[in-house]
């Protein structure tokens, strides 16, 4: 989840023309090892202990799918972007992971259902939040979670979505709902950051 790329359409970005320079951010790439190892450290805190079946949804070139492969994870992968497709394909060669061009949305996963939905700064760019929301709710087997990072960014114009509207989203869907704040854990972007950054997990 790397996946802003979902967002192309709202933000007019071509995400195909950004793939071979996406890795290129700290949080992106995590080529840095100590940015490497904050993630990691977190997602062994969001997704189960014992190997599940994780859909990261606009999952960019598969950084994040990277990290949840390495903790024994078998990950579908998806992304608009053809483009961030086939790099993630090729960093998660030979792995347990298969990548699908499709609409984070409405992912093209059939009857297929996962342990975890993971989504990273996807949900805030589609236009029917509370909709999509439903919807990767269904995707979910019994006991299932979504695991969500998003937040609010810039100052001038501020885009996102913030924590508390997103909490009162999943309020209807989902029995446990916990924040989890990340602004101040500068390791997980590379430098420090002023603005609104957390993860969600929510449990139906």
């Amino acid at each position: 989840m790397t996946g802003d790329s979902a967002g192309g359409e709202r933000s007019g970005v071509d995400w195909d023309v950004e793939a071979d320079t996406f890795d290129d951010e700290p949080d992106h790439g995590l080529r840095d090892p100590t940015v490497r190892e904050a993630w990691a450290a977190r997602l062994r805190g969001w997704l189960p202990r014992s190997p599940s079946d994780v859909l990261d949804l606009g999952c960019g070139t598969g950084s994040l799918s990277l990290l949840a492969s390495e903790a024994r994870h078998r990950v579908t992968g998806v992304d608009l972007s053809p483009r961030m497709v086939g790099l993630a394909r090729a960093k998660l060669a030979g792995r347990d992971a298969a990548f699908l061009v499709g609409d984070a949305a409405a992912p093209p996963v059939g009857e297929q259902r996962f342990d975890v939905v993971l989504v990273r700064h996807v949900l805030w760019t589609l236009p029917e939040p509370g909709r999509v929301l439903r919807h990767w709710r269904g995707l979910l087997r019994p006991g299932g979670r979504l695991v969500l990072v998003e937040g609010v960014w810039g100052t001038v114009s501020p885009v996102g979505i913030p924590a508390d509207r997103l909490t009162a989203l999943l309020a209807p869907l989902a029995e446990d709902v916990r924040v989890e704040r990340l602004s101040d854990d500068s390791l997980l972007w590379g430098r420090e950051v002023g603005d609104e950054r957390y993860a969600v997990i929510a449990v139906p």
